[in-house]
């Protein structure tokens, strides 16, 4: 058996060992001191055909890993690298729409595809704002989505629907691109109008040039002969109307006639004018916090229009 004689001073520990069996241990004493007791001398035992070497590092510890093994981050998409194309035209894509447009309105997978796949360059038409994946070969990653219907009695007008951004790229610009290239796509087929409905995006589409109007109807699953009053039956909220008087219902002996017919009795007597509430003169005015329209849940919805 080898014994390992361990020396007092701080800067050096000196083996005892037989010449024909090497060992060498490299201990740091910086920052830390070992204090040996010198009348101990542990006696280590050593395997003769091991000569193995040790190091001890003061330093934090460091870890290496493996780069094969390392997560890929994807980068955020270039405003510039965007484009906006029918999703018709890139089948490849639909599974990816529905994703995104679910993750926001979850609905049945199968209708979802069923209704991305009803897009037309005949409208109802379906975009989607792509950005190229970082791996050339992998296909473009899908940023938004808005689909485009034809309005009713309005030629030149187009309704603006599903408009939806991924969620963890919202708040960097890429909603104003996707509704700006709406609208160079709308003006490069003749289009001069956009409408849309939202909830509670009244400032966003605000700043980028709507005003609050009407409702429109969306040529989606309609006839083109559904008369446009039928808008009419939209659902609102209460509207100003002057009270009503009923007419004096008192029984009253009918009066005859020569041969004793009875008569038609007299038409009731005109309203005095004074008991209507006075008429405001002007448009109603318009407010982007409260609405009249409703939709069919009964939650308030802004109409909105812009001129492109």
């Amino acid at each position: 058996m080898q014994e390992l004689t361990l020396s007092p001073g701080p800067a050096k520990l000196t083996p005892t060992l037989d010449p024909t069996h090497r060992m060498e241990l490299i201990l740091s004493t910086s920052p830390a001191e070992l204090t040996l007791d010198p009348a101990c001398q542990p006696k280590l035992p050593l395997d003769s055909t091991c000569q193995p070497e040790m190091t001890f590092n003061p330093g934090p510890t460091e870890l290496t890993v493996d780069p094969e093994h390392q997560p890929e981050e994807t980068p955020a998409p270039s405003l510039a690298e965007l484009t906006l194309e029918p999703v018709h035209r890139r089948p490849e894509l639909l599974d990816a729409c529905a994703d995104l447009i679910n993750d926001q309105w979850p609905r049945s997978r199968a209708s979802r595809l069923h209704s991305l796949g009803q897009s037309s360059d005949a409208f109802p038409l379906c975009l989607m704002l792509l950005s190229p994946h970082p791996t050339s070969e992998a296909a473009p990653i899908v940023v938004g989505h808005a689909r485009l219907s034809r309005v009713l009695n309005q030629p030149q007008s187009l309704l603006v629907e599903t408009v939806v951004v991924a969620r963890a790229l919202r708040g960097r610009g890429f909603g104003r691109c996707l509704m700006e290239g709406l609208e160079v796509f709308a003006r490069s087929r003749g289009f001069r109008k956009l409408h849309l409905t939202t909830h509670d995006q009244v400032h966003f589409y605000t700043h980028l040039g709507y005003q609050l109007g009407k409702p429109v109807q969306g040529m989606v699953f309609t006839s083109r002969r559904l008369p446009a009053t039928l808008l009419n039956a939209f659902p609102t909220g209460p509207s100003p109307r002057p009270p009503w008087k009923a007419p004096n219902l008192t029984v009253q002996a009918a009066p005859r006639g020569p041969k004793g017919l009875p008569l038609p009795p007299p038409p009731p007597l005109p309203e005095c004018l004074t008991t209507s509430p006075p008429v405001p003169s002007g448009p109603p005015s318009k407010s982007l916090l409260e609405t009249q329209y409703q939709n069919v849940r009964g939650r308030p919805i802004f109409w909105m229009e812009k001129d492109i």
